[in-house]
């Protein structure tokens, strides 16, 4: 979705007639089709706010007053936590949509040794930074991180970052066509049955706008190119907050 799309929704939702005994989520549900029939409403809830309810779209989360006049998007700061509401709910919904792809669906790029961390990254094979990042693929590896490519032609669909992805991806030795290609060696043209729509699609809906983009353990992201070291203490501090919330649900 884009901006202008929640910009026109404030007047739009305003005139939108719905009956006073209607439920709080048929009310909603019906406003929102009044700016777009093929609208795909994923969940209702309340937010922190009276009055207030917190709606998940593909890869947004926006508020509706109750009566649906008004739609509101940004962020709800828990002041005294000093706490982004938003972007804690936000990051629960990337480590939801991430579980859905598959590590047999990614590239990776395994440690010889222990396995110490797992991070997704998005990755284009056409960026600079993505091409910088996997420079140092043996010093992720060294610390003991996975890199988990997910592909991301930003392009698009059809580009040709989009041809080289696939032929990346349907080579026989994928790893050594990956980072062939981001050495700027052309992977040549190859097809077969591959998951490049799909997870572009996923990027999208994870609001990935540039490459690479790191997802971490917790759903954060990082985006841009991250250093060895620098990764190394963000997944430990996503780990550990991913523990914590563990352990507050026991």
């Amino acid at each position: 979705m884009r901006n202008w799309f929640w910009v026109a929704a404030v007047g739009i939702l305003a005139s939108a007639q719905v009956a006073a005994q209607d439920k709080p989520d048929d009310v909603i549900r019906s406003a929102l089709k009044t700016l777009n029939p093929d609208i795909r409403v994923d969940e209702i809830r309340a937010a922190p706010i009276d009055g207030l309810y917190e709606v998940t779209v593909p890869g947004q989360v926006v508020y509706v007053t109750a009566d649906g006049k008004y739609l509101v998007q940004g962020m709800i700061l828990d002041i005294p936590q000093k706490l982004d509401l938003t972007e804690q709910r936000r990051a629960e919904l990337r480590k939801d949509l991430l579980a859905k792809a598959p590590e047999s669906q990614r590239i990776i790029f395994k440690p010889k040794g222990e396995v110490k961390h797992k991070v997704a990254v998005f990755t284009d094979i056409d960026c600079g930074y993505c091409r910088e990042l996997h420079k140092h693929m043996a010093e992720y590896n060294d610390r003991g991180i996975q890199i988990e490519y997910m592909l991301f032609p930003r392009a698009g669909v059809g580009s040709d970052s989009y041809r080289k992805a696939v032929a990346a991806w349907c080579s026989k030795d994928q790893q050594g066509a990956l980072t062939k290609a981001k050495a700027g060696e052309d992977p040549g043209n190859a097809t077969c049955i591959n998951p490049v729509e799909s997870q572009y699609q996923l990027g999208q809906q994870l609001g990935v706008t540039g490459t690479p983009t790191l997802v971490l353990p917790d759903g954060n992201v990082a985006p841009g190119y991250v250093t060895p070291d620098q990764l190394e203490q963000r997944l430990v501090a996503a780990e550990a907050a991913v523990a914590a919330e563990a352990d507050k649900s026991k």
